[in-house]
């Protein structure tokens, strides 16, 4: 059964689902599925880090992701939109990229007042600016935030067994007390990801992801 976080962790870090599947009717078990309700979150280049938290500066691990490598930092930040509209704490997933970025869910764009595009993450060119305040300075972005597209991470293994390619799409249906299938996941497969899907928080809560009783990607 899924695990569940209190209310204001969901809101700090992105948790993580994590659901064993049955056996395949061929025999073979089937790889374990990870659903992870990514919360609203920042990346930053090294640049924009020392420009909000100090020369020098780096950022602090608090909590290791899924994904190895990845983690949510204990640095967070102001977020400013559109007429002053802000989110006071976001926080601030490590390591650094080479764009900085901002993701939020469709309800944060409508609280920020911000028309939030769908993007692969990375894909920020055209997309709409917000302005970033943390302790020691603050860094007005002209493009990156976005609503990230829904999408799920596997190595070349697990697509061999999905029968997918990196760049096509899967479904991916859940069991609950508000049953759904979301279409139109991206895959991002490489050679050494877990097998995890990424939702925003609108999504996971539209689902009652947290009460779910099965997971199960679909090939389209």
């Amino acid at each position: 059964m899924p695990a569940t976080y209190d209310r204001s962790l969901i809101e700090e870090i992105v948790r993580e689902i994590v659901l064993q599947q049955p056996p395949s009717p061929n025999g073979n078990g089937k790889p374990n599925l990870v659903v992870s309700i990514s919360a609203r979150h920042v990346h930053l280049t090294d640049e924009h880090v020392e420009t909000l938290f100090g020369k020098g500066r780096t950022l602090t691990p608090m909590k290791p992701l899924y994904q190895d490598g990845f983690y949510a930092a204990e640095e967070t930040v102001m977020v400013v939109g559109p007429r002053r509209r802000m989110l006071p704490s976001v926080r601030i997933l490590g390591p650094t990229r080479p764009h900085s970025q901002v993701e939020l869910a469709f309800t944060d764009g409508i609280s920020m007042g911000i028309d939030l595009p769908v993007r692969a993450s990375g894909k920020i060119d055209g997309t709409p600016g917000c302005v970033l305040v943390g302790p020691a300075g603050v860094v007005e972005l002209e493009q990156g935030v976005i609503r990230a597209e829904r999408h799920v991470h596997m190595n070349f293994e697990h697509a061999k067994f999905y029968g997918v390619e990196k760049g096509d799409r899967m479904n991916l249906r859940v069991q609950s007390p508000c049953s759904t299938v979301l279409e139109d996941l991206l895959v991002r497969a490489d050679a050494t990801s877990k097998l995890e899907v990424h939702l925003d928080t609108d999504e996971g809560n539209a689902m009652d992801l947290d009460h779910a009783t099965l997971v199960e990607l679909l090939p389209q």
